[in-house]
């Protein structure tokens, strides 16, 4: 084993709760080791993005390769900087896996949160060599010695391990510079052997083909190397290798320990998929024959399963195949997307898409809007049901109400069940469990992490959280809890199909799912929004939310009334009747054969969020 290259290198990541200081900690360490020069350092240096910048949040893991100095030693830092909040937990997964430690930020404004907790049980597993860092030690209200018991708390290290730091004043990043040097241990791999590299991430370059960002683990890669993607068994000439400063620099090679970018001259994003493993294809091939030792492909990722889904419609039909696309591009930079084709009978063509989040959601958005210049229409937000049929093993997945089969035939339903952790000062416990109960929650415990905050843990269906509990979570502990949760499983429960009739009519795109104790309460809101949506009409129109044949809520839109007897001067009351009780026969004879046209926007009323 070669180890002499490999001896100097550090390969690290930082991980913390959204807001914590990751990136401005990442400024600064760039300041430090000279990495960019002043004149072109400016705030969030890392965060590339424009929308990364605007909301002041890591969507994107963003490597970077640092010299720095010690005892006359140069060593080679190579930074992922990674996302916070929990819908890109995704991001941090791949992150660890392409490091061999971390630097763990937690506010001392703030202390430990839901997503510190995450993301730390997510390195443990790993096996990654931990960096405790309290971060914000300059501000006012800032409370150190409170921070690191919490640390201690829940990592079990000593209170003399914990560096204090400002990422905004420069304290402590040279502690911390000298700790990862320290204490991170040094890449294992063999330079020898045959090429093994893993995709962490890639993009797409118009001129370059599909940009592969990978840890080598064993071997070497140059250009004009011939390498196969394992898991797509597709082969491709290297255009260019190189590294992150943190623009893209070109280098001669990459060897074992390195982090860096491989560009394959891939015009097709599904060949080089995040996960997968780069192999030199000459060696690849002697590796088949007998008595050969084989190359052996790299562990790679989970697949990560999206827990929330949302149709994405283009405004203009014309446009579907430039947006499908666009979507696919995303798709190469963010692999936990996922999307096909569906139609709608309101809205044409469009796609069903899975996200990991609400959050994730918006970001797609934003980024269809900037980069692709697409503004679509998106419909509510809802899970993915498993129903069971009569005398059927197998359970079938349901993506929206108009999937779902006659409920005679159904044996059970279930749905997604999410382990949810809040973490609060203990004075808002009482708010917490009112906003629960209204919920169908099950409480499992609490945990007092000091004397003023405690984690509470709660399991709930998906759906329950997925639109507006964030936002309701704050306005019931004045913006001091912070939540995460993760998918537990599916769970049998009692849910009903809701049907909306027009004039009698059923109209399929604006089914839903929704629990049996929930569907008049949801039935009276889609009647109303629908009520105001709908145009007057020249008959009376019943809008019913029904089960089954149960009609659970319901609302009459007005028919315009013409006056047919403006026309009369005088005479007996009778002609006034006559022409009252004729016109009020047609309009019932109207109600009765007439059609109601629903517009689009009176389906984007009731789908829309």
């Amino acid at each position: 084993m070669n180890n002499d290259y490999q001896k100097n290198i550090r390969n690290f990541c930082i991980i913390a709760h959204i807001d914590h200081g990751k990136s401005t900690l990442s400024d600064r360490l760039l300041e430090q080791t000279k990495t960019v020069e002043m004149r072109k350092m400016k705030e969030q240096l890392l965060d590339q993005m424009d929308l990364e910048r605007e909301r002041g949040i890591t969507i994107k893991l963003q490597p970077v390769r640092m010299n720095y100095t010690q005892d006359a030693v140069e060593y080679t830092l190579n930074l992922i900087d990674t996302p916070g909040h929990v819908d890109f937990g995704y991001e941090v997964s791949r992150s660890l896996a392409a490091v061999e430690g971390a630097v763990l930020l937690v506010d001392a404004t703030k202390g430990v949160q839901a997503q510190t907790l995450s993301n730390l049980y997510l390195a443990i597993e790993q096996g990654l060599e931990i960096i405790p860092v309290v971060n914000k030690i300059d501000l006012p209200n800032s409370n150190p010695e409170k921070t690191k018991k919490e640390i201690i708390h829940i990592l079990g290290c000593k209170e003399e391990e914990i560096i204090e730091a400002s990422g905004k004043t420069g304290a402590g990043v040279d502690k911390i510079l000298r700790a990862i040097v320290e204490k991170v241990p040094s890449p294992k791999g063999d330079i020898t052997k045959p090429l093994r590299a893993m995709i962490f991430d890639s993009k797409y370059d118009t001129y370059k083909g599909v940009l592969a960002f990978v840890r080598v683990v064993d071997g070497e890669v140059r250009r004009d190397t011939l390498i196969t993607m394992m898991a797509t068994a597709k082969d491709s000439m290297v255009i260019e290798v190189g590294h992150f400063k943190p623009n893209m620099v070109t280098s001669a090679m990459l060897r074992a320990g390195d982090i860096g970018y491989i560009a394959t001259g891939l015009k097709s994003v599904d060949f080089c998929r995040v996960g997968d493993t780069v192999t030199d294809s000459r060696m690849y091939e002697k590796s088949k024959k007998p008595g050969a030792e084989k190359v052996q492909a790299l562990p790679g990722y989970k697949e990560v399963r999206p827990v929330v889904y949302a149709s994405l419609y283009p405004t203009d039909g014309d446009t579907y195949n430039l947006m499908r696309d666009s979507l696919d591009k995303l798709k190469l930079n963010d692999a936990s997307f996922v999307f096909e084709p569906e139609s709608n009978p309101a809205l044409g063509k469009g796609f069903r898409c899975g996200f990991l989040g609400l959050l994730h959601l918006e970001i797609i958005k934003e980024r269809l809007e900037r980069e692709f210049n697409f503004t679509p229409t998106i419909t509510t937000p809802g899970v993915v049901y498993e129903v069971r049929l009569r005398g059927r093993q197998e359970a079938q997945k349901i993506y929206s109400a108009m999937d779902m089969p006659d409920p005679t035939l159904i044996d059970d339903i279930a749905e997604p069940y999410v382990k949810l952790e809040i973490i609060t000062p203990s004075q808002y416990l009482g708010s917490i469990m009112e906003l629960m109960n209204n919920l169908r929650s099950i409480y499992l415990n609490t945990e007092y992490l000091d004397m003023e905050r405690i984690l509470i843990s709660f399991e709930i269906p998906l759906t329950d959280i997925i639109v507006n509990f964030h936002d309701d979570l704050k306005s019931a502990t004045s913006g001091y809890a912070s939540m995460n949760y993760e998918f537990v499983g599916y769970r049998s429960s009692d849910l009903v199909k809701l049907d909306i009739l027009l004039a009698g009519e059923k109209v399929e795109a604006l089914s839903r799912i929704v629990p049996k104790e929930k569907a008049h309460s949801e039935g009276a809101v889609i009647v109303t929004k629908l009520k105001d949506a709908i145009p007057r009409q020249n008959f009376a129109i019943a809008v019913q939310a029904v089960i089954g044949g149960k009609v659970v809520a319901r609302e009459t839109i007005k028919p315009y009334r013409k006056d047919v007897i403006s026309g009369l001067y005088g005479g007996d009351v009778t002609r006034k009747n006559k022409l009252l009780d004729k016109q009020k026969k047609g309009k019932k004879k109207m109600g009765s054969i007439g059609k109601v046209n629903v517009p689009s926007e009176a389906y984007l009323a009731v789908l829309k969020r």
